[in-house]
């Protein structure tokens, strides 16, 4: 599961490294590598909720928009 959801993070740090070696150029590897450490983080913390259902309000059947008129 965690190559799953965690290839395309790690993809995007390697094209970081590989990045910085080919060009040496602070910005565009740091880009790279925080966009990757970010889906990394968001895919951490999202993914163990993908099957989680959240609460739900009851319907109220006396609100207006619900009657028929």
């Amino acid at each position: 599961m965690f190559l799953k959801y965690f290839a395309l993070p790690l993809l995007i740090i390697a094209v970081a490294v590989i990045y910085w070696f080919v060009s040496y150029e602070p910005a565009g590897t740091a880009m790279l590598a925080l966009f990757g450490v970010a889906m990394a983080l968001m895919g951490w913390i999202l993914v163990p909720t993908f099957n989680d259902v959240g609460p739900v309000a009851p319907v109220d059947e006396d609100w207006h928009e619900r009657r028929g008129s």
